[in-house]
């Protein structure tokens, strides 16, 4: 506090905003330019690594300067002109609020501790530097996501940190990947591409409709035209194809039902990629895209439903398949798009701020999670079969550790930061009335309790199912577990920023200080909210005794999960689940196998696209009817030049005798047709 009042006396920080997505631009910039040229990885990491760590202080001092001045308003800091043409104007803007600034602290914080990590983990890797630059241009992009101060340029924030998920999903390009019809980490980074298409093109077009019908992209404009025009807009129409629309993107970019599919083949990527694209940043935007635009959406009751029913349903169709999964990335993966599914149903229910605030534990104890697989992955000299490991504890104490609290903060332990979230989420979702959408995410709570230890007991305790002759697990290095250590103490802690006033309520009205922090960015969204009954109406502080015997229920509810997968993986051998898994084969083998959704896909989607593409557009049309007329009219004119050659005979007699049966012919037609 005392370092930004010394800066403060200099220059108002909100309005070098521009230098949080500046720093990160000038490491790629360096690092994608001179990189191959700097021999140390020492001073490739140093570059990568302060980039990001600039961007984080700065980040940190227009927080505390918004603290000391705090905003009703967001501050738009305009750079330059960008694009005019006809009614169209969009500057290079940055938009400063509390939610800006709340995810620029999560991308930054977090993404420096990966940044971090990944000198231990990319050592000796043979593109060390383009692994950096691929990560500092993903923070740019990311960072510019989140600060925009209008769709477009989210939408190039958005489409760049698609571009950066390719390049580092596919990074080992040439290594093997196990999936469905996946052969290589490419395939996979293509995958993800391919499916984020058809999330984007809904973006596309929920911009179009937008910019025709109201003239503007900026989101304080637009945000300021639905406030006061309620009446006009509530469930219209236009808003309805609008918001479906956008959803349509945030659905591609967050993993949800129907386009899940590229998340966990994007586990090809080095374990730092999962954690900082699939765990703390990318996969959220589709959460930060709903909440910037909460006015909007507030206006679309059904769309609000069809986000909570989509999260509700994508929560519990991962968590059923997590629990059979074997690969430690795949679980987490999995995992993730579980997570996703509890922001989007707090988003539906219109508990916005409950939707933010489980995106930033999510960001602490999912991270933990991944770097601390990585940690046992680098351990296991690169194996990553959870029944080829056991009784890790013993050879890497710090990484089981911080594992075991980053699985107690997901299971949702009493007092950890997943605690604190997903007990907001279900009781938003309850209050809200949908008590159905609150059965199936407190059974999808039950299922992350479970496979999280299930886990934890395959991989750390029990005995030792690796070869010891070829693999000697061992302890990262200390770059690798300080960063682990770090989001441990956030994972254990973080939650206590968002205390509700049922248990905070001797704290005063805002013990839940995201809550008041973000309250400013939807106060217009609760307005809509408080005249639309029978969705949560945010702010109200009122204690409820049913949220207290929920709590509670939310709790044994993981501790049953817990309970049970301590007791079928501690067994010798397994035996429980070995009979359950035959004794229900079908439904194992459907669960093993991801409800065969890309199976799916494959058979009605992609398999009839290519023989669309394939037997009918290029072996019959394109080559038969387009090909068949170009080269037919080419054997017409040589057939017809056959014949008419045969005319040149060379003896002018002839020549003559033509010349005198073309004269006849002439007089004929003369004679007879004229």
């Amino acid at each position: 506090m005392f370092i930004s009042k010394i800066i403060f006396g200099w220059f108002e920080m909100i309005e070098y905003v521009f230098l949080i997505p500046l720093f990160p631009l000038i490491g790629f910039v360096i690092l994608g330019l001179f990189g191959k040229f700097l021999k140390k990885e020492s001073t490739i990491g140093f570059i990568g690594n302060s980039s990001v760590f600039l961007s984080f202080i700065f980040s940190l001092l227009i927080f505390f300067e918004l603290i000391q001045h705090p905003i009703e308003e967001p501050h738009i800091v305009s750079l330059f002109p960008w694009i005019s043409t006809g009614d169209l104007h969009i500057d290079v803007a940055y938009q400063v609020d509390q939610l800006s600034v709340l995810f620029s602290l999560i991308v930054t914080g977090v993404g420096f501790l990966i940044h971090l990590y990944s000198v231990g983990y990319m050592h000796k890797d043979r593109s060390f530097y383009r692994f950096f630059a691929y990560m500092n241009l993903f923070i740019f992009m990311m960072l510019n996501l989140v600060l925009a101060s209008s769709f477009l340029l989210t939408f190039l924030g958005w489409e760049g940190v698609g571009l950066c998920s390719y390049l580092l999903i596919g990074f080992w390009y040439d290594r093997k990947f196990e999936g469905v019809r996946i052969e290589w980490t490419g395939e996979a980074g293509n995958k993800a591409f391919i499916v984020n298409r058809i999330g984007d093109f809904g973006f596309l077009i929920a911009m179009f409709l937008l910019f025709v019908n109201f003239q503007t992209l900026n989101y304080s404009q637009l945000n300021q035209i639905f406030a006061n025009s309620y009446s006009t807009f509530y469930n219209s129409g236009l808003i309805l194809a609008i918001t479906l629309l956008l959803f349509l993107g945030c659905t591609g970019k967050s993993a949800q039902i129907p386009l899940a599919v590229w998340l966990p083949d994007a586990m090809a990527g080095p374990t730092p990629v999962s954690a900082l694209i699939h765990a703390a940043t990318m996969v959220t935007s589709g959460i930060f895209l709903i909440a910037r635009n909460a006015t909007l959406f507030a206006l679309a009751p059904t769309t609000l439903m069809v986000v909570a029913v989509i999260g509700t349903f994508t929560a519990f169709f991962a968590a059923t398949i997590g629990i059979t999964q074997n690969d430690i990335k795949k679980v987490l993966a999995y995992s993730t798009v579980s997570q996703l599914g509890f922001m989007f149903a707090a988003l539906g229910v219109g508990a916005f701020v409950a939707g933010v605030f489980h995106v930033m534990t999510h960001a602490f104890f999912k991270g933990l999670l991944f770097l601390a697989a990585g940690s046992v992955i680098h351990g296991m000299h690169e194996e990553q079969n959870i029944k080829r490991m056991g009784g890790l504890r013993n050879y890497m104490p710090k990484t089981y550790f911080t594992f075991f609290i980053a699985t107690l903060a997901i299971a949702g332990i009493p007092f950890f930061s997943g605690f604190f979230s997903k007990d907001e989420i279900l009781w938003k979702v309850f209050e809200s009335g949908k008590i159905w959408l609150w059965l199936i995410l407190a059974i999808s709570a039950f299922f992350t309790a479970f496979y999280m230890f299930r886990l934890l007991n395959l991989v750390f305790f029990g005995k030792e199912r690796f070869d010891k002759h070829h693999i000697h697990p061992h302890e990262s290095p200390k770059i690798m577990t300080i960063p682990l250590q770090i989001l441990a103490f956030l994972s254990a802690f973080g939650g206590f920023l968002g205390i509700p006033y049922a248990l905070g309520a001797w704290l005063g009205p805002n013990s839940n200080l995201i809550e008041h922090w973000l309250e400013p960015v939807f106060a217009d969204a609760q307005k809509v909210m408080l005249l639309n009954a029978g969705y949560s109406t945010g702010i109200v502080h009122q204690i409820h005794i049913e949220e207290y015997l929920l709590m509670v229920l939310s709790v044994l509810i993981a501790l049953a999960g817990i309970f049970l997968a301590n007791k079928f993986y501690s067994e010798p051998e397994w035996n429980i689940p070995k009979k359950l898994a035959a004794g229900f084969n079908s439904l194992y083998r459907t669960l093993l196998n991801k409800y065969y959704l890309d199976e799916f896909y494959f058979y009605v989607i992609v398999d009839p696209l290519l023989f669309l593409s394939n037997k009918i557009l290029w072996k019959f049309f394109d080559s038969k009817i387009i090909d068949g007329i170009v080269n037919g009219s080419a054997t017409v004119t040589i057939k017809i030049s056959e014949v008419l050659r045969r005319i040149q005979t060379g003896f002018v007699q002839n020549y003559a005798l033509l010349m005198f049966g073309g004269i006849v012919a002439i007089f004929i037609w003369l004679l007879f047709v004229i």
